[in-house]
C-alpha cells in the first residue's frame, strides 16, 4: 500500500481486504442472453466490510473520524435522507469510536412504502445509540445546522461534520486505498484488461477510485452507474473536481478532464425510486450467486452492470469487476418492491 495514505489519522474500523468473488451462474446466463461470449464476472464485497452489516461508507469513516478524533471532536454530525446507508455506518463508527452521533436526515424521496419511515436503517440508526432528527424535504438545511452546532457548543461539546456520503477529500482517501487494494487482487488473480463498475452517488467513492488509480499507475477500469442525480453531466464534473482534490492530497498528478465514466440510463425516476430493472437484477443475483443487493444503490448499479454485459460494452475486456457497496437493511424499507399484497 503506497505511504502516502498512511500519512492521514486513521481510525481501524473495516474488516479489509474485502473478497474479490467470481460470478460463475451469473456469467452463464448473461452469456446465453446475449448469445455472445462475455467476460469473466466478479463481486468485491465491500458489503462485508463489517460495521453495522457493512458498506462502502467505512471506508471513507476510517479517515473521517480518524480525523475528527485528532481534532479532539466528542461528537459527530451528518445528514442523507430517510434510509441513509452513510448515516447507518456513521451512527455505527460513532459507537465503535466512543462519540456521540445525531444524524439529520431530510424526508426527500417520495416513497409511501410502510416501512420507509419506521424501519430498514433508520431502525438501525436507533439500535446504534444515535440521536436521529427528521426534517422536511424543504427545511432549510444552514439553518438546521447552524442551530444545532451553536446547541453542541452551548453544552460544552465539539462536533465534527461528516458530509453527505462521506463525499469529500478526506473520505475519499479511503476509496483510494480501495482501488490499490482491488488492483492488487485482480492482478493476483492474474486478471488482465478489466473495469471496475459500480453504483455512483454523492461521488466520494468513485473520485476516491480515481484517484487511487492516479496514485497506483494503473489498474482497471472505472465506471460509475448514476443513481443519484438528473443531471449526468454535472454530476460527472462534481466527481472530477472531487477526485483532483484527493488526487492533490495525495500529491499525485489530477485525472484528465472528462475521465469520469458515468451512465445514467439506470436511474429511473430519481434517486431512491425503484425500477422494474433495479427488481430484476436483486432477485437475480440473490437467486444465482446468494447475495443480497439493495433497491437504492447496488440494485440499479448491478441493473447497469448486467445491461452494460449484456450490450457487449466490455466485450474487449477479460473480467468484469462490480463493486458491492452494501445497503442489503435498505430492503427491509422498501418490501412492498419484492413481496406480493
Amino acid at each position: 500500500m503506497p505511504e502516502a495514505l498512511d500519512e492521514f489519522p486513521r481510525l481501524k474500523l473495516a474488516h479489509l481486504p474485502t473478497p474479490l468473488v467470481e460470478m460463475h451462474r451469473l456469467r452463464e446466463a448473461l452469456r446465453t442472453q446475449s448469445g455472445r461470449d462475455v467476460p469473466r464476472l466478479f463481486i468485491k464485497r465491500d458489503d462485508c466490510t463489517g460495521l453495522a452489516t457493512g458498506g462502502n461508507k467505512t471506508r471513507k469513516l476510517e479517515y473521517l473520524l480518524g480525523e475528527a478524533v485528532a481534532q479532539g471532536c466528542d461528537t459527530v454530525v451528518t445528514t442523507g435522507a430517510l434510509q441513509s446507508n452513510h448515516a447507518r455506518q456513521t451512527a455505527a463508527a460513532a459507537a465503535a469510536a466512543g462519540l456521540a452521533c445525531i444524524l439529520v436526515l431530510f424526508d426527500t424521496v417520495p416513497y409511501a412504502g410502510h416501512a420507509y419511515r419506521k424501519s430498514g436503517n433508520l431502525l438501525l440508526d436507533r439500535i446504534l445509540g444515535a440521536e436521529v432528527r427528521v426534517e422536511p424535504a424543504g427545511a432549510d438545511a444552514g439553518k438546521v445546522f447552524a442551530e444545532l452546532f451553536k446547541e453542541i457548543e452551548a453544552k460544552g461539546g465539539k462536533a465534527f461534520f461528516v458530509p453527505v456520503g462521506g463525499s469529500n477529500p478526506t473520505g475519499s482517501l479511503g476509496y483510494a486505498r480501495a482501488y490499490i487494494e482491488l488492483a492488487d487482487q485482480a492482478e493476483a488473480r492474474g486478471l488482465g484488461k478489466a473495469v471496475l463498475v459500480h453504483a455512483s452517488s454523492s461521488g466520494g467513492t468513485q473520485a476516491g477510485l480515481i484517484a487511487g488509480a492516479q496514485l497506483r499507475g494503473g489498474g482497471p477500469a472505472i465506471a460509475g452507474i448514476n443513481v443519484y442525480r438528473k443531471d449526468n453531466a454535472a454530476m460527472a464534473e462534481g466527481i472530477h473536481a472531487l477526485a483532483c482534490k484527493t488526487a492533490a492530497l495525495l500529491d499525485v498528478s489530477a485525472p484528465p478532464a472528462g475521465s469520469v465514466d458515468l451512465d445514467d440510463g439506470y436511474l429511473g425516476e430519481g434517486y431512491g425510486l425503484p425500477t422494474p430493472e433495479m427488481r430484476t437484477a436483486v432477485e437475480r443475483v440473490a437467486r444465482m450467486e446468494g447475495v443480497l443487493l439493495d433497491p437504492v444503490y447496488t440494485g440499479k448499479g448491478m441493473a447497469g452492470f448486467i445491461g452494460q454485459i449484456v450490450s457487449g460494452k466490455y466485450a474487449e475486456m477479460e473480467a468484469a469487476i462490480f463493486l458491492h457497496t452494501g445497503g442489503t437493511p435498505g430492503l427491509f424499507a422498501y418490501e412492498e418492491e419484492f413481496v406480493p399484497c
